[in-house]
């Protein structure tokens, strides 16, 4: 081979190794850290066609206030980071939600689907900014044709008005399943049926067990629905989206080793691409169990949004949080 062939040579693997590697990105820890209020929970993550760019929209939590109460997780917006690959993540704004009747109002757990050129956001709010967890709660729909500036529709109907955590399932253009968490009934998971997105009707318990922040997904040939239960995630699957069969062993509960992921992991989103399923949750770093951070402290407020990759073993769902991880989301 030629010094100038060898050279050839060299330049066309240096520009294969670039291109690889910016194809498949390293993940950090902490995946996203809020520069705001350092308090982001609750990611739903969407792909912006317009902007070409995948968007985190999430409960921007007050941790960095001053409060020993729980004023801090009340008066909250909604954050909103993007991404070219899902995974190195820019803090972008808040949402603009057209929605806020009452002074110190609070926003939280967004989830967010596309239908027909329109995105719908159904939203818990509560009333205002609460010193206890004594107050109602209700979820809204709004709609949007950027993903930044929300329009009110309406306040759902649901089976009371102490609920949260609304999880929206596109089955087809005139089939939608939602479940939410009944506070009034321990917590536990119902659901609501729609064929137009706007107009809900309740369905009564989906699952008698207690959590909140369910999210739903299509995977491995079934649908799995994967809930916060405060001690890790539960997993549960169907193949009709009514009848649901929970597995025997949570994910996300044993500690991880990276930075900022010793703690439990809590209500997540997760993304399907490529054949490959990742869960995006959130961790208080501040609260593992090891070395706990002091009660009302900033670190024990502080959270932060974590990725790990879902695999399938023996038919039940797994995630090793400590596997090196590299993914371009597509």
């Amino acid at each position: 081979m030629t010094k100038f062939s060898n050279y050839i040579f060299f330049f066309f693997f240096l520009l294969f190794s670039i291109q690889l590697s910016a194809q498949n990105k390293t993940v950090p820890k902490p995946l996203y850290d809020d520069p705001i209020y350092h308090g982001a929970a609750d990611p739903v993550i969407i792909y912006n066609k317009a902007k070409k760019k995948w968007w985190m929209l999430y409960t921007n939590r007050r941790a960095s206030i001053e409060d020993s109460t729980v004023q801090w997780v009340h008066g909250t917006r909604i954050g909103i980071a993007e991404s070219k690959d899902g995974v190195e993540w820019n803090y972008v704004d808040t949402a603009n939600i057209n929605y806020r009747p009452d002074v110190g109002y609070t926003h939280w757990a967004p989830d967010v689907i596309e239908h027909k050129g329109t995105w719908h956001m159904y939203l818990t709010y509560v009333p205002g900014t609460f010193k206890d967890w004594n107050h109602p709660r209700v979820i809204v729909h709004l709609t949007s044709k950027d993903l930044k500036n929300w329009n009110y529709q309406s306040t759902l109907k649901l089976v009371n008005e102490k609920v949260i955590d609304a999880s929206v399932y596109k089955i087809n253009d005139t089939s939608f399943h939602m479940w939410y968490n009944n506070e009034k009934d321990g917590k536990s998971i119902y659901y609501a049926d729609s064929k137009d997105l706007y107009n809900w009707v309740d369905k009564g318990k989906a699952i008698p067990a207690r959590g909140e922040g369910a999210k739903t997904f299509y995977w491995q040939g079934k649908y799995f629905m994967i809930i916060d239960a405060w001690k890790g995630m539960e997993v549960y699957s169907s193949t009709d989206l009514l009848n649901w069969t929970k597995q025997p062993k949570r994910i996300l509960e044993e500690p991880g080793k990276g930075k900022d992921d010793q703690a439990i992991g809590g209500h997540c989103d997760v993304v399907v691409s490529n054949g490959r399923a990742f869960i995006y949750y959130f961790t208080h770093p501040g609260r593992s169990k090891a070395n706990p951070a002091a009660r009302g402290s900033f670190d024990e407020k502080r959270s932060v949004i974590q990725v790990a990759e879902l695999k399938f073993i023996n038919n039940e769902i797994v995630c090793n949080r400590d596997e090196a991880l590299t993914f371009k989301l597509k």
